[in-house]
C-alpha cells in the first residue's frame, strides 16, 4: 500500500523526488503520511480535495484486499 501511495503521488507532483511516505502501525490500523513539497501540496489535495480522496479511496481498496484497515494522511 505504501508502494502504490508513493507511485500515484509521484505521477501527479512537479517535484517527485521531495515526496516521502511513513509508515506507523497502531492497534492494527496502518496510518501512512505522505509529505509533498509545499507547491505541489495543491495537486495532491485537489479541487474541493477530490483528488486527495481519490487517493484514500485507491489505498484503502487495496487494503481490503489484504484485509487491513488503512488511513492516508496528507502533511
Amino acid at each position: 500500500m505504501k508502494e502504490l501511495l508513493i507511485l500515484v503521488a509521484k505521477n501527479l507532483v512537479e517535484q517527485p523526488e521531495q515526496v516521502n511516505v511513513i509508515e506507523e502501525e497502531n492497534d492494527g490500523i496502518t496510518t501512512l503520511r505522505l509529505k509533498v513539497a509545499p507547491d505541489d501540496m495543491g495537486k495532491v489535495i485537489g479541487k474541493q480535495g477530490r483528488i486527495a480522496r481519490a487517493i484514500r479511496t485507491l489505498v484503502k481498496a487495496a487494503a481490503i484486499n489484504e484485509e487491513k484497515k488503512v488511513n492516508v494522511e496528507i502533511i
